[in-house]
Parts: structure tokens; C-alpha cells; sequence
């Protein structure tokens, strides 16, 4: 039947010119493409040449010139300042429209860089969108970054202007973004013309006369823009996401594909419709934030939440199922880790019992391997769909989903689906051959990529090749390894450098961890592959235990090791593991696996700009002592 996932999948893929044609009749443009997919200049693919768009308008005014001017389309919940406030598309426009009108007075023109430097407040959403509205490209990072990182993010962008926040507030502490950001200046050899500063009541910021520029002073005389109009393959912003060398690589989004690949995606992925309330609980610096805080939401009429806080302790892990009940939220996306840390609050999840639930219809899960406890515990308690799906800051969205705005597909635990309309993907070997399924490889996608992935990465077109075009001819590495069963189901069992050789036999970190955290005293944990003179490597595991779990560790971790040998296998020579109170994460929710395993193998390691906690690795070193690693050497400066 047309309504199926199959006859979806099987059209973007046997016909993608039509398939993406039809998807962008959705869209508003000034000029209509002359191809969908031009491929004159492979592996250099674009989408919609030839066509003339603007994303602000797709995202604002079309919608009010629609009739959904008084519809909210941003509410903006800060538990840690205690604020609700709520803009409708027309109010949303209005303010995107004069800010827009502040970068045109600093000299902001298209193609111009704008790096935003912000927590999540509404001014950061109205800044990318101002940029948008612009045609200038905006570079968003993550607010509370090192100088040091903010440097180098600074030097590749170049931007004209940078917009910033005189604090960011996180989990009780108020950060001081203006001193980090004067050091990044003074470190940078790209030098900003100005600094427009949106000041917070936390913490009033020093400005430098003739350098930096109050928010507030400027928009109170500023002329509102109109859209400017510019090529779908104009780029739209720049993400910047860490690299092998240290140099992060900055990821090009277009304006044209990205538009329609993820108003298209809100209904077919995420079955969300004009005027339903959505919320992606990450951040504006991360690009969930990008895609489906700011622009998917929007670009499809929905209202979108702009939360300031934590899963836990803002204030109580219950603070979720209040956001969703207050606001009506149809749809969550956030990271498995938000749920563990949750679950490992409330096991019982009896404060859900405390909120109207009602209106939930779906919880989807990115960011790293939903592991099958999580899954289960989120299923039981909420009783709805929870979808696990894969993707990247590369991708823009989903390669793999259950699409729920197509067909609700049986769960496969473990498994984010099928490829999502629009992606080939396949499990090749070191040789680029396709391996049978059940067999783990290399998770590739064939090129072309589908319109809204990045199309190369900023000023670096060798780079774009030599990191994701080289290893595996004719197909886009994702640096992921897994499987693809009989049935078409894919696994991302771990990133392809987590998959370790033990004594010559293949395993991966991954379909342990799901091993570690079936425990039912286990709220999270982390495996990874440390050095052996004997077997080449041997697996090794951390765990963080439930709130209340009063027994011995040391038995918890002796059952953990049984139940490997008894699901896995002598062969995986799982013996060691060890409790501690915390995992190192990034601000994201990632663990920090490649970190530990170095402190392990007493390799030199740095610290990680997006760290979480540093302090958190001092215990990290601790255990891996108690555990006969030495983790002598001191991390780089």
C-alpha cells in the first residue's frame, strides 16, 4: 500500500529526483530548482540547484502569512530562572526581523559569518534565525566552551560579528560567558568587528566601548530586515564537531535541502503535525538543537520548547514529565542518557504518577546506543512508542527510524529501525566489500546522501574527502560499526574504534554494555578495550549503580562478569569491572570512552573541551589503579 514504509523507501531510492521534488513542493520559493540532484561534480553532490530560497521565511513568515500568526511557536521553560514565556510565529518574526536589523547595522551582510556564543535562552533561536533571515551564515557554539576551543572555532569561521550572553546558568552555577570569551578573542588571530552582548540579570558583563554592543540598546533602534533571498545551495550555517587532528571540522548545512529534508522529516519520522507541540531536549550548541529545536519544528508550523535545564536536579527528576504535561507535548527526542539518569533517580518512576500524561504520544532517543534496559523501563512506565534512532552532526537527521508519520514498524531492541527514505545503507568489510548479514562492519551509506547532510566541510573540501569519502569508495563513512539482520533491521553496536580484537576474534564494546546494563541494580555503564600483552586487548567495565541500591558492589560486579560469559562467551574474556558514582560525559551525554581507554593504556590524553566534569576522571584513575591500570601520565595542557 502507498502509505507503507516499503513503497516510501523504495520510491526515494529507485526515483530520489521525484521523490525529494514532491517533498519540497512543501517548501516556499522564490525560484524553483533547476535540478534536484545535480551530480556534475561528483562526490560533490548538491540538491535544488539552480532554486532560490530563504529558511527564515520558510520558517516564519510563510507560516503567519498562513493564517498561524498567533499560534506559539517557541516556548521558552528555564526551571533554573524559574521562567515560562511563550512567543507566537508573529512575535517570533517581529523580534528575528529587528535583530536582524542590528546585524545589518554592524555591517552584517550574505555570506557573512556570525559565531553565536549563547545558552538556551530565546535570544540564541531569534540570533540563528536573524542570520538565516540575512542570508549570513551563523556558527553556533556551544555556550560555556574553553577559550582555547572557541579560538580555533573563531580562526576557521572568521566571522564579522559575534553574538553572546553575559552567562550561561547549569545545574546551580552561573558560568560567566564574557571572560571566556575575551580570552578566545585575544588567543584568535580572526578578529570580530563587534560583540553584541545580551545581558542576563545574573550577571552583568563589562563592555568595551567601541567593541561590544548591548542587545537590548541595539534593538531598541533598529530597522526590521525583510528576507533575503539566496541560493538553496548557499551555505546556512557552520557546526563545528571535533576532529582526529584536535582542528574541529566544520560541517556545512545548505539552505535548500536542509529545508525540505527536515520539514519532511517532522511528519514521516516523527508523525508531527502543524500546531502540535514538540520538544528536543538538547541544546542550540548541539546540532539536535539545530534541526529539531529551532528549524524542524518550525519549518513545519509546530511549536517548539526551548528548555533550560537538566533531567535531574532542576528540580527533581520529574521535572520532564512537568514540561510535558504543562505544555502539551505530543513528541519528545533527548538522549538515552537523560533517561538513565532519570531512571537511576526514580526507578520507581513514581513521580510521573504526579502529571497528566496524557497528551505523550512518542519518546525518541538519540545520541548514543539506546541499551535495551533503558528502552524497556521508558516503554513500561510511559506507555508509548519509544523509538530509538541513529544519526549525526554530519547527517542532519535521521539516517535510521522507526517513521512513525509512515508506519509504526515492530521494535527491534537494539535497533534504530531501518534506513530512513532516502538512505542506502550497507555493512562493508576492510576491503569495501558488503558482509552477510548478522556479520558486524563498517555501517556506510552510498552516495549520494539524501538533500539536508552536509555537502562538504567549511573551506576544507580535501578534508571532507579524506575524513568520510576515502576508506570506503563510492559511500559516506559514519565511523559507526554494526550489523544488518535478515530482516533489514540495523544495529550501531559502537563507533568503529570501539570494536576490539581479542585474541584475534572481533567483538564489540557495544553488545556487552547491552549485557551490563540488563542488571537490574545497573542504571548505566561503560565498556571499552584496554591493552593485554597476551590477547592484544581485553574488555573492561564501569558501572553506575541505581539510587538506592544498598548491596555490595563487589557481588553486583561479579554477576555482571557471569552474565557476559554466559550471553557472550568465554571468548570475549570479560573478567574486570568496577563501580563508580560517575561516568565522564560530554555536555551532551556521550561517554567519554576513548578517554578512559587512554588513561588506561597510559597513553597521553587531553582533556575535552566538551567535558561535563573533569574532576570526574581523577575517579576514573582511581579505579582503573585499583584495577592494576596505571593512568600515570598527566593529560596534555
Amino acid at each position: 500500500m502507498e502509505s507503507s514504509y516499503e513503497a516510501h523507501y523504495q520510491k526515494s531510492i529507485q526515483n530520489p529526483t521525484a521523490f525529494w521534488g514532491a517533498a519540497a513542493e512543501d517548501c516556499h520559493w522564490y525560484k524553483k530548482w533547476d535540478k534536484v540532484l545535480d551530480d556534475a561534480n561528483t562526490p560533490f553532490y548538491r540538491w535544488f540547484t539552480g532554486g532560490v530560497v530563504n529558511t527564515c521565511y520558510n520558517a516564519l513568515d510563510f507560516h503567519i502569512e498562513n493564517g498561524r500568526g498567533n499560534q506559539v511557536a517557541l516556548i521558552y521553560d528555564s526551571p533554573v530562572t524559574r521562567t515560562i514565556k511563550k512567543y507566537t510565529y508573529s512575535q517570533l518574526r517581529d523580534e528575528t526581523a529587528i535583530f536582524a536589523g542590528v546585524l545589518v547595522a554592524k555591517g552584517v551582510q550574505k555570506g557573512d559569518r556570525v559565531l553565536l556564543y549563547m545558552p538556551m535562552i530565546p535570544e540564541a533561536v531569534v540570533a540563528m534565525l536573524a542570520c538565516a533571515r540575512l542570508g549570513a551564515v551563523h556558527s553556533v557554539v556551544f555556550g560555556g566552551f574553553a577559550p582555547k576551543e572557541l579560538a580555533t572555532r573563531i580562526n576557521d569561521a572568521a566571522p564579522k560579528v559575534i553574538v553572546s550572553a553575559s552567562c550561561g546558568i547549569e545545574a546551580g552555577k552561573v558560568i560567566p560567558y564574557k571572560p571566556l570569551l575575551d580570552q578566545a578573542v585575544d588567543m584568535a588571530a580572526a578578529k570580530p568587528e563587534c560583540r553584541i552582548i545580551f545581558q542576563r540579570p545574573e550577571i552583568a558583563a563589562d563592555l568595551k566601548p567601541g567593541i561590544d554592543f548591548d542587545w537590548r540598546t541595539e534593538m531598541a533602534t533598529a530597522k526590521p530586515q525583510d528576507c533575503v533571498p539566496v541560493a538553496a545551495t548557499d551555505p546556512l550555517y557552520i557546526l563545528y564537531t571535533s576532529g582526529t587532528t584536535g582542528v574541529p571540522k566544520g560541517v556545512v548545512r545548505d539552505n535548500g535541502g536542509h529545508m525540505v529534508a527536515l520539514k519532511w522529516s517532522m511528519q514521516a519520522i516523527y508523525n508531527m503535525n502543524p500546531g502540535e507541540v514538540y520538544w528536543a531536549a538538547s541544546d542550540v550548541g548541539w546540532v539536535v538543537g539545530h534541526s529539531y529545536i529551532v528549524y524542524g519544528p518550525l519549518l513545519k508550523g509546530c511549536t517548539t520548547i526551548l528548555f533550560e535545564g537538566k533531567p535531574v536536579g532542576t528540580p527533581d527528576a520529574g521535572v520532564f514529565w512537568r514540561v510535558i504535561s504543562e505544555h502539551r507535548v505530543k513528541t519528545l527526542f533527548t538522549a538515552p542518557t537523560a533517561f538513565r539518569a532519570i531512571k537511576r533517580e526514580d526507578p520507581d518512576g513514581k513521580l510521573m504518577g504526579k502529571y497528566d500524561l496524557s497528551c505523550f504520544e512518542a519518546l525518541f532517543l538519540a545520541g548514543e546506543r539506546t541499551d535495551p534496559d533503558t528502552l524497556h523501563w521508558a516503554e513500561r512506565k510511559l506507555n508509548v512508542p519509544v523509538i530509538d534512532h541513529w544519526w549525526q552532526t554530519e547527517t542532519g537527521w535521521a539516517i535510521a527510524a522507526n517513521c512513525l508519520g509512515i508506519q509504526k514498524l515492530p521494535v527491534k531492541q537494539g535497533s534504530p529501525t531501518k534506513a530512513a527514505p532516502g538512505w542506502v545503507v550497507k555493512v562493508l568489510d576492510s576491503k569495501n566489500k558488503e558482509v552477510k548479514p548478522g556479520e558486524i562492519g563498517a555501517l556506510s551509506v552510498k552516495l549520494p546522501l539524501p538533500p539536508g547532510t552536509l555537502p562538504t566541510l567549511w573551506k576544507n573540501d580535501a578534508g571532507f574527502m579524506r575524513s568520510y569519502l576515502e576508506d570506503f569508495h563510492g559511500y559516506y563513512k559514519t565511523a559507526d560499526a554494526g550489523f544488518i539482520d535478515e530482516d533489514g533491521y540495523i544495529f550501531v553496536m559502537s563507533r568503529t574504534d570501539d570494536i576490539i580484537n581479542v585474541a584475534g576474534h572481533r567483538l564489540s564494546t557495544g553488545g556487552m554494555e547491552e549485557v551490563l546494563s540488563d542488571h537490574p541494580d545497573v542504571a548505566e555503564c561503560a565498556v571499552l578495550g584496554v591493552e593485554d600483552s597476551l590477547k592484544g586487548q581485553v574488555p573492561i567495565g564501569f558501572l553506575v549503580l541505581k539510587a538506592g541500591v544498598k548491596r555490595d558492589p563487589s557481588e553486583i560486579e561479579k554477576e555482571v562478569v557471569q552474565m557476559v560469559r554466559e550471553r557472550i562467551g568465554p571468548v570475549a574474556a570479560f573478567k574486570l569491572a568496577t563501580t563508580v558514582k560517575r561516568l565522564p560525559k560530554t555536555r551532551s551525554g556521550k561517554i567519554l570512552r576513548g578517554t578512559i581507554r587512554k588513561i588506561a593504556d597510559n597513553e597521553e590524553y587531553k582533556i575535552p573541551a566538551t567535558i561535563d566534569d573533569p574532576e570526574i576522571l581523577t575517579e576514573i584513575e582511581t579505579a582503573l589503579q585499583q584495577m592494576g591500570y596505571a593512568g600515570a601520565r598527566k593529560p596534555k595542557p
